[in-house]
């Protein structure tokens, strides 16, 4: 009964050990396939832009570099649960010298155009308002080399959604 007992165990470690070892083998496999799978190729002439925007009326980034001429497809996420009547949130890309605070007060003007002033001619691009939950992309020529300033339009949003937008 002991030397039953005794291979049955052993038995059971080696198929366990060789099962393990198989598994193992199998995640290092699969952990090299998919990091090499995940991994972006810049394309010549395009910079991708991911940028998201919380409930906590804070972007993922402060600052964003893109090279001048490139084709810049940017995506942006409301990454919060919030509606947009609430906490909605876009991204609106300045001309250099644009004063933000006071676009910031005459955007509040434009509730109907998601706070977005009509016929403005400081706006290079922008997003629409999202609201929680959702996801657009947008696609432009980078501006000429230089730092340019990007906000949330929103009211309020300015004083904490805003960073700069570099083109080298």
């Amino acid at each position: 009964m002991k030397k039953t007992l005794a291979l049955l165990f052993l038995s059971t470690s080696l198929l366990i050990g060789c099962g393990g070892e198989s598994k193992k083998s199998e995640e290092k496999q699969s952990i090299k396939i998919n990091s090499s799978s995940n991994e972006k190729v810049k394309e010549e002439g395009i910079s991708e832009v991911y940028l998201s925007g919380s409930d906590q009326m804070k972007y993922n980034k402060s600052q964003i570099t893109v090279t001048a001429g490139d084709e810049v497809v940017l995506t942006f996420e409301h990454a919060g649960k919030l509606p947009k009547e609430v906490m909605g949130h876009n991204f609106v890309l300045l001309k250099k010298g644009t004063n933000v605070q006071e676009f910031g007060q005459e955007a509040l003007e434009y509730k109907d155009n998601d706070y977005i002033p009509e016929d403005s001619d400081v706006i290079i691009v922008h997003t629409e308002m999202l609201g929680g939950g959702q996801k657009t992309t947008i696609t432009f020529q980078a501006p000429e080399k230089g730092d340019y300033d990007f906000i949330c339009s929103f009211p309020g949003h300015v004083a904490l959604m805003n960073g700069i937008f570099t083109v080298e």
